[in-house]
């Protein structure tokens, strides 16, 4: 199964980071009501771009932090890299 990537691994890294704290302060009930039911909305679409390594919303907006060389078997949605 071949999938498009437009995120980086270091904008996947921190996905990732910023998911699994936001479902540790679901969890803890450090934040609740509809705060906490964001909290997992976001936390879920932040998961599953950086397991997929594709945002629809960087394809929209025609950009993202992928690097040009991804390896053969992968590829890479024509963006253009953000300078961050």
């Amino acid at each position: 199964m071949n999938m498009l990537h437009n995120v980086g691994k270091i904008d996947r890294i921190i996905r990732a980071i910023l998911a699994v704290i936001l479902v540790a302060l679901y969890f803890t009930k450090t934040i609740e009501g509809d705060w906490a039911t964001a909290a997992i909305v976001i936390a879920t679409i932040l998961g599953m771009t950086s397991l997929r390594q594709c945002c629809p919303l960087y394809a929209l907006l025609g950009f993202g932090t992928c690097g040009v060389d991804t390896g053969k078997s992968d590829k890479t949605i024509k963006t253009e890299k953000l300078k961050l």
